[in-house]
């Protein structure tokens, strides 16, 4: 079976790792800041917050932007449930931004067309949550002068785009949002197992982000309520949570940054071979499409069947790939259209872009171990089940 991804793991990693687990600190030690470190320079940003997981990052960047019941976060309906959930876990109310139909991230357009009715209403979001899906940022320059605008912070869920750039930055510098969060799962580009980071350039929301990841506990004597502390006095300021990365996550995904380069390089050219090999045949499909300003991290490669022109079903492509050994998936099922949301009033019809994505699209395997032999293998079986 090819997978539609895979880590990459060499003796440098399974050392890295060794050495943490004969050493003095499995949690909580010195390999979490040399990993946050090495984050936080891959995206020229002031602090890296390394946390148990991407969805653990998103929830206590919520909490520390200080959204909470009665309020409202926007989010694309083209990503994972997590997006939208954080916000949940906070008490607060979610609505979803229809997405481009070209980038299929979250439209500029449709958004400023949303924040204008909503202002009229009295109903802005205190947050948005841009995702730059597969790896590809979102329209962070757009979207950062809508939020400027009307006063809107700034989450971003970077999970695919670590070692994407917008605009000549690397993703993450948070030129245009208060924070961004990475996830290091396994089929992304880096991986730490699980684990995830938040990287900001604002110290006081780099501070609560790392109280709210262990138990909203701190031990600066500076922030506590009892004067002339003993040495052995912490205090828990506010609600927090057991969200932190161990000592043998974070070695690992030390050793895997320094591959980054090796790994968005190797991924940058398995997708131009895709998109050589998929449009020399002129098959009906829709290729994915780089914004001129981005340089995507391709975590995923998807493509959109145009079902008009092909005698077969989006169900009946996807289990020929599958039946083929080509572990192909769907990234995503519109969030809004979730048994969970749905009960929550959202409806079919509500993001039609995303809709009709979903109902074209597969995501086709891609890794850095992917071979050229097995691209090729996925290429011909498309072309079997659709020419």
């Amino acid at each position: 079976m090819i997978p539609y991804g895979r880590q990459d793991i060499n003796e440098d990693d399974i050392a890295a790792v060794r050495a943490v687990l004969v050493s003095d600190f499995l949690t909580q030690g010195p390999a979490i800041e040399r990993f946050e470190r090495k984050v936080a320079e891959q995206c020229g940003a002031r602090h890296a917050v390394a946390i148990s997981n991407a969805t653990a990052g998103l929830h206590i960047a919520c909490l520390a932007l200080d959204i909470g019941a009665g309020d409202m976060v926007w989010t694309s309906p083209n990503t994972f449930v997590a997006s939208a959930n954080c916000a949940r876990y906070c008490g607060a109310d979610v609505d979803f931004v229809d997405i481009d139909p070209v980038s299929w991230n979250m439209s500029p357009l449709r958004l400023a067309e949303k924040l204008q009715r909503a202002s009229e209403q009295g109903r802005l979001p205190k947050a948005l949550i841009p995702v730059h899906f597969s790896g590809q940022s979102a329209d962070m320059e757009a979207i950062g002068a809508l939020a400027t605008q009307y006063g809107i912070a700034v989450i971003e869920d970077a999970s695919h785009a670590i070692g994407a750039d917008f605009a000549g930055r690397p993703v993450g510098s948070c030129q245009y949002s208060d924070c961004a969060v990475f996830s290091f799962h396994p089929v992304k580009i880096v991986t730490t197992g699980e684990g995830g980071v938040v990287v900001t350039d604002l110290d006081d929301l780099a501070d609560r982000l790392r109280r709210l990841r262990t138990h909203g506990v701190t031990r600066d004597a500076r922030l506590m309520k009892k004067s002339d502390p003993a040495p052995w006095h912490y205090e828990q300021l506010e609600l927090g949570f057991n969200y932190r990365m161990t000592d043998i996550q974070a070695a690992l995904g030390a050793s895997q940054m320094t591959r980054l380069a090796e790994f968005v390089g190797r991924r940058r050219y398995l997708a131009a071979r895709y998109d050589d090999l998929l449009g020399g045949l002129q098959l009906p499909l829709q290729l994915p499409e780089q914004d001129a300003r981005a340089a995507s991290s391709w975590h995923l490669y998807v493509v959109r069947l145009r079902l008009d022109a092909i005698q077969v079903t989006h169900r009946e492509v996807f289990e020929g790939l599958r039946e083929a050994g080509i572990g192909v998936n769907l990234h995503y099922i519109p969030v809004h259209l979730q048994p969970y949301y749905q009960a929550l009033g959202f409806q079919s019809g509500y993001c039609p872009e995303a809709e009709r994505y979903a109902a074209e699209a597969i995501s086709l395997p891609l890794y850095t171990g992917l071979t050229e032999a097995d691209q090729d293998h996925v290429v011909a079986t498309l072309r079997r089940l659709i020419a």
